[in-house]
C-alpha cells in the first residue's frame, strides 16, 4: 500500500488561474490525491518558505545538441559520442526544475525509451525526431562544398533524413518519421538563423505540400509544429492548421489575426539568438552569417512577441535549449516578461498553456487531483521570475526527490 505523503507549510501556485495561496498537497501512488489547508499525510515533505509549482515544461528543446555551434564540432566528434552528451543535457534540464519538454528534433527513440526504462535521469519527452525542410532551408546540411555536415539532423539510421520537396514526397516522410517514433511532426516553413544558404524572412513549402504534411500527421493523431520565422512562413504554417509557431521572428498584424482566430500558439524561444551571441563572444567558431542574422532579427523577434502578447496570442514557453546550454531553461521566463507578459502568465505559459500545447495537459501543467505528482519547490517570492532559476528548492518526478547533486555531476 503506498503512502500519502503531504507537502506542507507552504504556498501553492496550482496554474489554474487562481491565485498563489497557503495550502498543502498531497501525493500517494505518484499521483495528486488532495489539495487545500490543513491536510494529513503518513509522512510531510517542509516547505516552508516555499512555494509549490507544477513541474515547468518547455516546449522547445533539443537534447542532442549541447551549445557548441561551431559546424565542424560535429564532423571532429566520434558518432556516439552525442547520445551520452543528450545524458548529460537531459539531466541538467530536470536539475533545473524542467520536468517535461517537446524535443523539436535530434533525439531518437532509444533516447526517449532510456530515460522513459530509468537508464538516464531526464523529464517526460515528446520527441519529434528530425525536422522537415525543403531543399535549401533550415534543415538542409548541404554545403558549398558538396558535402552534408552533421549538424541539426545528425546522419543515422534511426532518423529519417529530412529534406523533402512536393506533396508526395511529404505525405512519406511523415509517415516515415511516424514509423520512427515521433510523437509531433516538425516542420520549417521559413529558412532560418544557424542554417547556411536561407535566409529568415524567406517562407519555404507551398500550401499543397503543407496541407499534406497536416493530413498525414492528423490522420496518425499528431500535431505539427512550424519552425516559422518569416512572415509569409508563419501565414502559411496558420493557414494550414499548424498548431505552434515556434520563434515568429517577423509577425505582422495579419499573421497575429490568424493567429487568434485559429487558436495557433506561439513558442517564443527568446533566449536561442541571445545564445548565438553568447557562443561567439566566448570564443566558439560561430560563423559570420550565422552571426550576422542573428543581430538581424533580434529587434524584430523581440517586437513580434511583444506584439502577439499584447493581442492576447496563446504563449507556450520554449527556449530552443541546445543553441545554447541546457539547464538554463527558466531564464526564458524573464524574457517573457520583458515582452509585456505578467510573472504570473509567464508561469502559466511553462506549466497549464505548455501541456496544453503538447497534449499532455491530462497528465501534467497544474497541480489537480488526478494529475501526476511532478512538482518543483521555489524558494523566495514565487512571481520573481528573474530570480526563479537560483530559487529551486527541490524536484520531484511522480512524487520521488530528483537528486538534483547526482544529476548535475
Amino acid at each position: 500500500m503506498s503512502e500519502r505523503v503531504v507537502f506542507a507549510g507552504g504556498r501553492v501556485f496550482d496554474a489554474t488561474g487562481t491565485d498563489v495561496a497557503d495550502g498543502d498537497v498531497v501525493v500517494e501512488g505518484g499521483r495528486i490525491v488532495e489539495v487545500g489547508t490543513d491536510l494529513d499525510g503518513d509522512e510531510q515533505v517542509d516547505c516552508t518558505g516555499a512555494t509549490v509549482f507544477p513541474g515547468f515544461i518547455d516546449c522547445h528543446v533539443h537534447f542532442m545538441h549541447s551549445g557548441d555551434l561551431d559546424p565542424m564540432s560535429a564532423v571532429r566528434a566520434p558518432f556516439s559520442l552525442r547520445y551520452y552528451e543528450a545524458a548529460r543535457n537531459m539531466a541538467a534540464t530536470l536539475a533545473g526544475g524542467v520536468t517535461s519538454v517537446r524535443d523539436a528534433g535530434g533525439t531518437d527513440l532509444g533516447v526517449k525509451t532510456a530515460r522513459d526504462r530509468r537508464l538516464i535521469a531526464g523529464p517526460r519527452t515528446t520527441i519529434a525526431i528530425s525536422m522537415l525542410s525543403q531543399t535549401g532551408g533550415h534543415g538542409d546540411s548541404w554545403e558549398v562544398c558538396g558535402a552534408h555536415l552533421p549538424r541539426w539532423n545528425h546522419l543515422s539510421p534511426t532518423i529519417p533524413h529530412g529534406v523533402v520537396d512536393g506533396p508526395d514526397e511529404m505525405r512519406k516522410k511523415v509517415r516515415e518519421l511516424v514509423r520512427a517514433g515521433a510523437e509531433v511532426i516538425k516542420v520549417c516553413t521559413s529558412g532560418g538563423v544557424l542554417s547556411p544558404r536561407d535566409d529568415p524572412r524567406h517562407g519555404h513549402f507551398r500550401d499543397a505540400e503543407l496541407a499534406v504534411l497536416v493530413e498525414e500527421a492528423t490522420a496518425a493523431g499528431l500535431y505539427v509544429m512550424a519552425h516559422a520565422q518569416a512572415t509569409d512562413g508563419i501565414k502559411a504554417a496558420v493557414r494550414n492548421g499548424i498548431r505552434s509557431i515556434e520563434h515568429g521572428i517577423f509577425l505582422d498584424d495579419e499573421a497575429i489575426a490568424m493567429m487568434l482566430e485559429q487558436g495557433t500558439y506561439l513558442v517564443p524561444t527568446l533566449m536561442a539568438p541571445r545564445g548565438v551571441l553568447e557562443a561567439a563572444a566566448a570564443g566558439i567558431a560561430v560563423p559570420e552569417v550565422a552571426i550576422a542574422k542573428t543581430k538581424m532579427v533580434m529587434e524584430s523577434h523581440r517586437d513580434s512577441i511583444a506584439a502577439a502578447v499584447a493581442a492576447g496570442v496563446k504563449v507556450a514557453m520554449g527556449t530552443d535549449s541546445g543553441v545554447f546550454p541546457h539547464g538554463r531553461n527558466l531564464e526564458e521566463l524573464a524574457l517573457m516578461v520583458e515582452c509585456g507578459m505578467t510573472p504570473a502568465d509567464a508561469l502559466a505559459a511553462t506549466t497549464r498553456v505548455a501541456a496544453e500545447l503538447i497534449g499532455i495537459d491530462d497528465q501534467v501543467g497544474t497541480i489537480e487531483p488526478g494529475k501526476r505528482a511532478d512538482l518543483v519547490l521555489v524558494d523566495g517570492d514565487p512571481l520573481d521570475v528573474k530570480a526563479l532559476p537560483a530559487n529551486i528548492r527541490a524536484v520531484y518526478l511522480d512524487g520521488e526527490l530528483v537528486d538534483v547533486d547526482d544529476v548535475r555531476s
